[in-house]
């Protein structure tokens, strides 16, 4: 397990550039915390790290975005609206993990029951009456 303390979103970013180093094609990142946790900042750190130069926002209404290509790939999921498994095969969810690349989801606790079981989590929280800090555990994967 890795635990991080984030004064900011560039720091936020930053953390999450460096752990970008540390991943591989196929691995999973289910993203834990509430909404405004910095989610998205974490996955723009990631695409950065990746050596992605897209721009980064949130997937709410599209549900993915696709950053770069092939086993470079960056999946962005967000499952806020996924309600079961139903609707969690129309968002091809499962194709995806046979891709390659790396998929990063917010909620995923709206699927967790659906996740590899080598899934790496990253869980963002608010520092209380601190709004711009965050700590940031990073775990599982069978390497953190």
């Amino acid at each position: 397990m890795k635990f991080y303390h984030s004064n900011n979103t560039e720091e936020t970013e930053q953390i999450a550039a460096q752990f970008a180093k540390e991943l591989h094609s196929g691995d999973v990142i289910a993203y834990r915390g509430p909404m405004g946790a910095g989610k998205t900042a974490f996955t723009r750190g990631l695409a950065r790290g990746l050596g992605l130069d897209d721009p980064v926002s949130s997937p709410t209404f599209a549900l993915v975005h696709q950053y770069g290509s092939g086993s470079n790939a960056l999946y962005h999921f967000d499952m806020y609206r996924v309600d079961g498994f139903d609707d969690l095969y129309s968002t091809g969810f499962f194709d995806y993990l046979d891709f390659g690349g790396i998929l990063a989801i917010e909620w995923s606790e709206n699927i967790e029951g659906a996740l590899p079981p080598e899934t790496i989590y990253v869980t963002l929280q608010k520092v209380e009456d601190a709004p711009d800090k965050r700590e940031i555990i990073i775990e599982g994967g069978g390497r953190f």
